[in-house]
């Protein structure tokens, strides 16, 4: 595979990254093991989740973030009427050690009075008992984001986290074999070498990590493995009703808080105002079916938000016009094949990566992916 052309020169800064100046945890010895420096790209669920694993065995990280913050999937996206969980709506609780992991943050994780989750058929109308109760459903507050933003402030303090920043080539180290360093673009344009790292640990969707493993001409075991792996997209409307607070009136649609729906358009409904922590302003976040996310994919934002809101109302009888209306798309949403297995590890090469589309679709499946590779390496 013939390898990208290096970018300029005299652009480049390389970097050894200095040791922390205060560990975000405290570091447990290292039972006779060397401490060595991991580079994670991506601050999401499991990015963060590894990252935190990793400092308390007592290595180095630094975190690469292409956002302006921690948080992946969990995207917490403000408006004049209040928040929305643009991407992970509720997580569940199945993992102890994801449950331990969440004590550690009291008071951030509230329950979701969702325990009715209605089933609808393409009409809106109720096609079945709503889903059983079987296990609650929580939400960080004051937003989904809330969770991994709180996990990944000491790492942010300690200098561990880099934001605004986008991995673009992974190569050895042209200096300290056999280690590695990144090539990254921040703002601008600004492009800079990271160096000094022992293993690289990939905290992507699937597709972008084989992207960059690909035009990185990396010869790892990884490469068949993430392109087994297969990730539906998904289109995300926001909705705003202000004019539904007023005497007399608290919603303008139906009485339930969540659905999934048969509508060709839309499969998930969710009332954010009903989540704890929230403004009581009516806002709903809708997200729309994989099949005509893919289908639509490409299309004009102005023509998708159209279409979804006429499909919510004949959804959910709202015909009210929104006070305000925002679309997100997520090309990597839902995984629909996963890998089958915790993370992936290539100790030849130290090369890894994690995240929720090894193990299936929930935000616990993507903690689990980044500490299980985080044992793993540590």
């Amino acid at each position: 595979m013939s390898k990208p052309d290096p970018l300029p020169a005299k652009r480049l800064r390389r970097t050894n990254a200095p040791a922390p100046a205060a560990a975000p945890v405290a570091p447990k010895a290292l039972s006779g093991k060397a401490q060595r420096h991991f580079a994670i790209i991506g601050a999401g669920m499991a990015g963060i989740a590894c990252a935190r694993t990793l400092v308390q065995a007592g290595h180095r990280v630094t975190v690469f973030e292409k956002s302006s913050q921690a948080g992946g999937r969990t995207a917490t996206i403000d408006s004049p009427f209040g928040s929305f969980d643009a991407g992970a709506q509720y997580f569940t609780v199945r993992d102890p050690r994801f449950a331990r992991a969440i004590d550690t943050v009291p008071g951030i994780c509230k329950r979701w009075s969702a325990n009715s989750v209605q089933v609808l058929d393409a009409a809106g109308r109720v096609a079945a008992v709503g889903l059983p109760h079987r296990e609650a459903h929580w939400v960080a507050s004051p937003g989904m984001q809330s969770l991994v933003t709180t996990w990944a402030d000491p790492l942010a303090k300690a200098g561990q986290l880099i934001t605004h920043t986008r991995v673009t080539r992974i190569e050895p180290d042209s200096l300290n074999t056999p280690g590695w360093q990144l090539r990254t673009e921040g703002p601008g344009g600004t492009q800079h070498v990271y160096a000094g790292f022992d293993a690289v640990l990939l905290a992507q969707p699937s597709v972008p990590a084989q992207a960059l493993i690909s035009s990185s001409g990396l010869d790892t075991s990884l490469t068949d493995a993430l392109s087994a792996v297969a990730i539906a997209p998904c289109w995300t409307l926001m909705l705003a009703y202000p004019q539904a607070v007023r005497p007399g009136l608290t919603t303008l649609g139906p009485q339930w808080n969540a659905a999934r729906s048969t509508h060709h358009r839309i499969a998930w409904l969710a009332r954010e105002s009903s989540k704890p922590g929230r403004s009581v302003i009516e806002r709903w976040t809708i997200q729309a079916s994989p099949a005509w996310s893919a289908e639509h994919l490409e299309d004009d934002e102005a023509r998708v938000q159209a279409k979804l809101i006429k499909a919510f109302a004949e959804v959910t009888g709202i015909r009210a016009q929104p006070s305000h209306a925002d679309t997100r798309r997520w090309r990597y949403a839902q995984t629909t094949h996963p890998l089958g297995k915790s993370h992936l590890w290539d100790a030849s090469t130290g090369l890894g990566a994690c995240g929720d589309w090894c193990l299936g679709h929930r935000l616990e499946d993507a903690f689990v992916s980044g500490l299980e590779l985080a044992l793993k390496v540590a």
